[in-house]
């Protein structure tokens, strides 16, 4: 597969549809707000007539506030178009090019679409359809008081059951367990966009067969019971807006209507999308309006909701124009050399996913060290079972921690981009590790050696040691006349007592000094009990 060629913000703008792949650091985001800026600007589109598609809303968020800034940045630039061709701003200086009358109109423009930013379509891929589905009117197949549903466990076991009794109750040897039967039924529901394949002839009696026609049955039913009692999954606004376009009925008014409100369409982490999000993108868009894909197959995370690189390689298959980011803005060049050296092209799943090269936008390094930038531990070939062994692991945590503390008792200067230099310190390092298990691992390896560690992970907070210890003083407070409830929290580091004290300190008192907590507690709140 040859590379593609590089994007260039301030070429040709993309028309049909174009593929982008952005690799991880290569101004993904910044792209995406420069490619509105200049849609807008240039007379190309309204700011109402361009969709923003995200996968996530905190990244909706996130890119709503940076297309914004953009804007304001480029509309306030203008006001001197002389300073903005001479500064550093390169998309500025490129729309300060021209007659005042034109550049004062790109300026025009600009305002026009802040004073209505709000109007701006900026939303994840779920949003999008219900949005569309509802104003589709009764041709979206969409009941305005449906009310949405995250979990249908209990709709599926219902389902299951009617279906496994009438097809199996009065059957000494059913082909299905019930157990199996609720398993296959959870696994088709919990997908609902996977195809069920392959479809068996009418007469096929095998388990295979069975099984796909009590799956097609599950999913028909549920479908039916959910619109019988008005309620849809996050799922249902793809299918049914799918559906919708692919009708013979009702599809070629929906694609119309969608068409002549939107020029142009810029979708986000595009990898990440499934295959029923790309049949409605391209019913809907492709061949007739501007549709730019921004995504990079290597970072695809989300199988677990259906998201499949399939239907990525599908659309750069179709695509009028493929193009990449070809520029790192994140990392220094050594590091980006070393990972070259070590994935330059690599295969990821499919010989057309590979990792290219991209250049660096700041020479160097960052970090004044002589270590290499990229490093492996290496083990041999036919050891590698050996890593699921203990003492292997400990030999992996232990080497971690003796990197960390090399490096930190060299104190390298740091440079960071846009702040003076300074030596490093631990909130500079990160290490990633695949589970929660072995984040506690890292983290208390490195407090034991007196590195300070900070744990993110996305668990509940009411999972740590710290929560365990809140419910030991919630339950003491709750009872605080209960001698063992008084006693845990003894041992609780809101008492701290050790088991010596425990055994001959005065347990009476503390719980005298429990029910003044508890007194503080009822009188001012929990900010008031903790700084007790």
């Amino acid at each position: 597969m040859t590379t593609p060629r590089a994007f260039d913000l301030l070429g040709a703008l993309p028309t049909g549809t174009t593929v982008l792949e952005a690799s991880a650091g290569t101004g993904k985001t910044f792209t995406i707000a420069g490619l509105v800026t200049r849609y807008v600007a240039e007379g190309i589109a309204r700011l109402d007539e361009l969709l923003v598609v995200t996968f996530g809303r905190a990244a909706t968020q996130e890119l709503r506030d940076r297309v914004r800034e953009r804007l304001v940045a480029v509309r306030d630039g203008l006001r001197d178009p002389a300073a903005a061709r001479a500064g550093d701003d390169e998309l500025l200086a490129f729309l300060a090019h021209g007659s005042d009358a034109e550049v004062a109109a790109r300026r025009a423009r600009l305002a026009v679409a802040l004073a209505s930013f709000d109007a701006a379509t900026v939303a994840t891929m779920h949003e999008f359809c219900q949005r569309v589905l509802v104003t589709l009117g009764v041709a979206g197949d969409i009941d305005d008081d449906a009310v949405l549903v995250e979990s249908f466990d209990d709709l599926v076991t219902e389902v299951v059951a009617d279906l496994y009794l009438r097809k199996w109750g009065a059957d000494g040897d059913p082909v299905l367990t019930l157990a199996e039967a609720h398993a296959l039924a959870r696994t088709v529901v919990g997908d609902g966009q996977a195809l069920l394949v392959p479809e068996p002839d009418p007469g096929d009696a095998t388990t295979a067969a069975v099984r796909w026609r009590f799956a097609r049955a599950v999913r028909d039913e549920v479908d039916v019971r959910k619109r019988r009692r008005r309620v849809l999954g996050f799922d249902d606004w793809l299918t049914r807006l799918r559906n919708t376009l692919q009708d013979p009925q009702a599809g070629p008014d929906a694609v119309t209507r969608l068409r002549a409100r939107y020029r142009v369409v810029l979708v986000d982490e595009f990898q990440d999308t499934d295959p029923v999000q790309w049949d409605i993108l391209r019913l809907a868009f492709h061949g007739a309006a501007t549709l730019v894909l921004i995504g990079d197959p290597k970072q695809a995370i989300y199988a677990f909701r259906g998201a499949d690189v399939h239907a990525y390689l599908a659309a750069v298959h179709d695509a009028d124009d493929v193009a990449t980011l070809a520029q790192n803005w994140r990392s220094d060049s050594d590091l980006l050399l070393g990972l070259e050296q070590l994935f330059r092209g690599a295969a990821l799943g499919d010989p057309r996913i590979v990792v290219a090269p991209v250049t660096a936008a700041h020479e160097g390094r960052a970090l004044e060290t002589t270590a290499a930038p990229v490093q492996l531990r290496v083990v041999r070939k036919g050891e590698r079972q050996k890593l699921l062994i203990k003492p292997a692991r400990e030999l992996v945590l232990r080497d971690l921690v003796r990197e960390v503390v090399a490096l930190l008792d060299a104190a390298p200067t740091l440079h960071p981009r846009d702040e003076e230099s300074r030596p490093l310190c631990p909130g500079d390092i990160a290490v990633i590790v695949r589970t929660n298990a072995q984040l506690d691992l890292v983290h208390d390896a490195l407090v034991a050696v007196g590195v300070p560690s900070v744990q993110r992970s996305t668990r509940s907070v009411f999972r740590t040691a710290a929560a365990a210890d809140w419910i030991v003083l919630l339950e003491a407070l709750e009872q605080p006349h209960r001698a063992a409830r008084i006693r845990r929290l003894a041992v609780s580091p809101f008492v701290g007592w050790d088991a010596l004290r425990l055994e001959t300190g005065d347990v009476d008192a503390l719980g005298l000094r429990l029910r003044s907590w508890l007194a503080t507690y009822e009188e001012r709140g929990v900010a008031a009990l903790f700084e007790t």
